[in-house]
């Protein structure tokens, strides 16, 4: 038997960052930000104690509270994020004591903006392998925190939030998270989108502070061209295996970085506006969160319906890639 969703949720922070917010820090200005990625604003966790994990144990606390179960009935937490509270213990083990998961077990998984579709298909195997019953799979990042807010080429795209399914066995045959493609290019992909300092390569010292190599750094343009390319091409392949077409897809899920990118996947898949799922004017790119995030927005807004076609694609640092083929249960 598939996995199959049951229940999402999200959670934003409060506090607003405006396009105007940002012309009084930087060399730009809100028609220059909106024309080139459809961002207008974003969210940010200011608070300098709460972290990546506040905001996962905030939609894992969410989705026991909707599905009416306890923690102790979760069996595994997965979190996908690129900027965990440190870098051990793991966020999930934090989202574990925070909820009293007392039964479950967890990890990481870092993926930048791909993670929680490749946490997704993970979660997937351990509910159809029969060893999991009840998965909790997270994507979230306080994005701040790793940001220049100097530099900006990043500081326009990116903000805080998180967004989280259950995963539980499907109660018929034929729906589900149906289908994967995961991919990864580690030849061309790690000079263009990377955090330099932090790790056993180039730890803290004055020098990596000094020459900020702690906050993210982007090549633009070689980013967009392979994430056009790849987002567009991984969707028309899950279209092609799947025998899917744009009549009977009801909505394309796409991480949320460029809205530019998001066209030109739908464009390449021949699904309207209408069918393409888009917040990234309100909230930014929240990396691992976007896709779980847009999910719980059309959850809540009842657009989700039994036997609802679902594509989500991703794009993120690594590269990484993929898409995924979910029928809504």
């Amino acid at each position: 038997m598939k996995a199959a969703i049951t229940t999402t949720a999200k959670y934003l922070p409060e506090e607003v960052m405006s396009n105007q917010d940002l012309e009084r820090m930087l060399d730009t200005n809100d028609e220059w930000i909106t024309s080139r990625t459809g961002i207008k604003e974003r969210r940010i966790l200011r608070d300098p104690a709460k972290a990546t994990s506040y905001m996962c144990t905030e939609v894992a606390k969410s989705l026991l509270e909707k599905r009416g179960i306890s923690a102790d009935e979760i069996d595994l937490i997965i979190v996908a994020t690129m900027s965990p509270d440190m870098i051990f213990p793991s966020t999930a083990c934090l989202v574990q004591g925070n909820i009293g998961a007392r039964n479950a077990w967890g990890f990481d998984l870092s993926a930048a903006c791909s993670g929680f579709l490749y946490g997704l298909y993970t979660g997937a195997q351990f509910i159809e392998s029969g060893n999991c019953k009840k998965v909790i799979v997270i994507g979230a990042d306080k994005m701040s925190s790793i940001l220049d807010y100097t530099d900006r080429s990043t500081a326009i795209l990116f903000g805080d939030g998180a967004g989280g399914v259950l995963l539980e066995a499907a109660a018929e045959e034929g729906y589900g998270v149906l289908d994967a493609r995961l991919y990864s290019d580690g030849l061309n992909g790690p000079n263009h989108l990377l955090m330099p300092g932090g790790g056993s390569l180039h730890p803290a010292s004055h020098e990596t502070v000094d020459q900020h190599m702690h906050f993210i750094k982007q090549d633009g343009k070689q980013v967009f061209k392979a994430a056009v390319m790849a987002m567009a091409d991984v969707a028309a392949e899950i279209m092609q295996r799947n025998n899917l077409t744009a009549e009977n897809i009801d909505w394309l899920v796409p991480h949320q970085a460029n809205q530019r990118i998001i066209h030109a996947t739908a464009d390449r898949m021949g699904i309207t506006e209408e069918k393409v799922m888009m917040n990234i004017a309100r909230y930014g790119n929240t990396t691992a969160g976007t896709v779980p995030i847009c999910l719980a927005e059309l959850d809540e807004q009842g657009k989700l319906h039994k036997g609802s076609n679902l594509v989500l694609v991703s794009f993120g640092a690594g590269y990484t890639w993929g898409g995924v083929y979910v029928r809504w249960q």
